[in-house]
């Protein structure tokens, strides 16, 4: 494990080794990537491997602007008004994968589509265009585990590899990026919700669909799967009270005492400043010798639709109930 301040030097490095097939984990605005070359079907099998990631789930692959994204997939009216509209920044938009494109099958799980995004954090930019190539990219943490915001979430959960990390600080957005499949010819679907409100998507190109996959089906995009961004200790959601056993995960001012430790994703209520703080202060409080972490109620609109999917996939399967304790 090396952990690196990213320069010319470094990032030349990095390139390098991504080059040459091995994985290098980057800063993106939404979290930290796990990422190889998604031209090389060895690398990308490397991602999964260290991930240890469900083959079916697919990758979303980093390029460097809409032309080099076109080349790659096909972009019909909606997916090129988000594109122009949204990027350089936290969107990620699913098209048909266009023939001949040198990304593996193993990045698209196999199937005929290919998720595409051009982040807006300059070191993945910088990266990218050293590189030369599309960067498959997860979020560099062990499969259905907290995504990582900053090198050392990246350093702990993989501190046996010989994995090289670009330290570009913590993540500023701190929540994955919104996923849209623009890849039929009906209305576009919201796939994962994320670091781009829907909202915002709809005044672009009108109100999109609602898109779900079951456990038991190819998802056709990351982040579907029901047990997802899970921590390690169970998750009780829309707590009221709180035990003195339990962490608590608080939002907004004056939550219930008690707790045997509190941070709050905001005491003013900012969804933007939770949504920066989820992933980070979950990683604190799982850390903590409580037995369980309660989560206060947060708003469900805006970001905080996206928290809330992150919650609720975090939770499922936990010992501890979805809902306040009676």
């Amino acid at each position: 494990m090396r952990v690196v301040a990213p320069d010319l030097t470094t990032i030349a490095e990095a390139a390098e080794r991504l080059r040459s097939g091995g994985l290098v984990a980057f800063p993106t605005e939404t979290v930290y990537g796990l990422g190889g070359d998604a031209t090389n079907a060895r690398a990308v099998a490397a991602i999964f491997e260290l991930k240890a990631r469900p083959s079916f789930n697919p990758l979303i692959v980093h390029v460097t602007n809409l032309v080099e994204a076109e080349s790659h997939g096909m972009f019909n009216a909606a997916a090129r008004q988000l594109a122009v509209a949204l990027w350089p920044g936290p969107l990620s938009i699913v098209v048909r994968r266009r023939e001949g494109s040198a990304i593996c099958d193993l990045a698209c799980a196999g199937g005929p589509t290919v998720a595409l995004r051009v982040p807006a954090h300059p070191v993945a930019r910088a990266l990218l265009a050293a590189t030369g190539r599309p960067l498959a990219a997860p979020s560099a943490n062990p499969s259905g585990y907290l995504s990582p915001t900053t090198a050392r979430h990246v350093a702990e959960a993989f501190r046996d590899s010989d994995l090289m990390v670009l330290d570009g600080g913590p993540c500023a957005i701190g929540l994955e990026s919104t996923v849209i499949d623009c890849s039929a010819a009906g209305p576009a679907v919201l796939l994962r919700a994320g670091g781009i409100a829907r909202d915002d998507i709809d005044e672009i190109i009108g109100a999109v669909e609602d898109g779900t996959a079951p456990d038991d089906q190819r998802p056709r995009s990351p982040g579907l799967l029901t047990r997802h961004y899970a921590p390690r200790l169970p998750l009780r959601l829309n707590a009221r009270t709180v035990s003195g056993d339990e962490a608590l995960l608080a939002f907004g001012a004056a939550p219930p005492s008690g707790a045997k430790m509190v941070l709050n994703l905001s005491p003013t209520g900012d969804l933007v400043e939770a949504a920066a703080n989820l992933f980070a202060m979950l990683h604190a409080l799982e850390q903590s010798d409580a037995v369980g972490i309660a989560v206060m109620s947060i708003p469900d609109q805006g970001l905080g639709r996206a928290i809330n999917d992150r919650l609720r996939r975090g939770a499922e399967g936990s010992a501890c109930t979805p809902a306040d304790r009676p």
